[in-house]
């Protein structure tokens, strides 16, 4: 049995959890998300809390029991919290607007940059160079982040493109830094 699958999932007040049709369907003020659940996998509610169980009789790999205790976690979370993520815009004239349903990133390049922004997820924008991701479900806002990231990601030399905030860039020495020969 998982380490991780044992732990009993907290279930703030507010936050309702059902079971039904192999699915589970999370409602919290931030709004509701579901999760098909394959069979061998079942939901025991013990007051405020929610026990993850395996079915032994069930032939699936142990792994799988503690995966899903971590994407019902997460499922709950995102609707009582929500999850963010931060990107910062590093580098001269780079910057970012929105534009309706687009996010418009100038990253240097010739042609213009644009990306739509998924529905479950919203994106705010802080002096042109901190893009600030939002939403309910850690899956789509994670996913969405590395989309913006992958269009400049972080160069060695200056530390120049899109990096998450708090990421450090660790900087290669130049041509210049080497060492000189006596000639």
């Amino acid at each position: 049995m998982s380490r991780l699958g044992k732990t009993p999932i907290p279930i703030p007040r507010g936050i309702e959890l059902k079971v039904a049709g192999g699915e589970v369907h999370v409602k919290g003020p931030k709004g509701s998300l579901s999760r098909p659940i394959p069979d061998g996998i079942s939901i025991k509610m013990d007051g405020e809390f929610a026990c993850i169980e395996k079915d032994e009789n069930v032939e699936m790999p142990k792994t799988n029991h503690g995966l899903y205790r971590a994407l019902i976690n997460n499922l709950v979370i995102g609707v009582s919290k929500g999850f963010e993520k931060r990107l910062g815009l590093v580098g001269v004239g780079y910057r970012a607007n929105l534009q309706g349903q687009e996010l418009d990133l100038q990253l240097g390049f010739s042609h213009p940059t644009k990306l739509k922004i998924p529905k479950t997820v919203t994106v705010t924008i802080e002096k042109n160079i901190l893009i600030i991701i939002t939403g309910v479900d850690k899956h789509a806002v994670g996913q969405f982040a590395a989309t913006i990231r992958s269009m400049k990601p972080p160069e060695p030399y200056k530390g120049k493109g899109i990096r998450y905030e708090g990421e450090r860039v660790r900087k290669k020495a130049g041509k210049a830094a080497k060492g000189k020969t006596a000639a």
